[in-house]
């Protein structure tokens, strides 16, 4: 159906925005990990993400552990050629334009996994241009599929733990 919808000439990648799962409250570890029911929950969404036919080039994470956590079971159920890193610019706090260049440049579908309110502000300035005009609520383990055509941004679809 994608293709039909193409103007001549005109190249469309997507890009997935990930919320890691369910962590662990800092009291109990401050390291916090994904929790069993937010592993599961990840796991379960990187599934249905795999049987979606979901193809990245890389999986980029913020580095902290729960982000991680997730951008492995990813890799896992994506593809073992995948390849896993620690990239800046996907902290809590850091200022969204800084992934958005680097999607901006980017000729391969890629997976970015963070956390709130990074992921939230990336997609309000990828669709709105203002990263304060909320345009998708990212639960946890859930992904934004947001597709880059030319210069326009829209989000395509979004695949979480209630998706079937």
């Amino acid at each position: 159906m994608r293709q039909s919808l193409r103007k001549a000439g005109e190249s469309i990648v997507d890009f997935y925005l990930v919320r890691h799962g369910e962590a662990v409250s800092e009291a109990l570890d401050p390291r916090r990990p994904l929790t069993p029911a937010g592993r599961e929950e990840v796991e379960r969404v990187a599934q249905l993400a795999a049987q979606r036919k979901i193809t990245v080039s890389a999986i980029f994470h913020s580095g902290i552990l729960r982000a991680q956590q997730t951008a492995a079971i990813f890799a896992e159920a994506l593809g073992p050629a995948i390849k896993v890193q620690k990239i800046t610019g996907l902290l809590p706090q850091d200022d969204p334009a800084i992934a958005k260049a680097e999607m901006d440049v980017s000729e391969q579908p890629i997976m970015l996994v963070g956390h709130l309110p990074h992921m939230n502000r990336l997609a309000s300035l990828l669709v709105h241009g203002n990263p304060d005009r909320e345009v998708v609520a990212f639960s946890p383990a859930t992904v934004v599929c947001c597709s880059r055509s030319d210069s326009d941004w829209k989000i395509a679809w979004t695949l979480g733990p209630q998706s079937r």
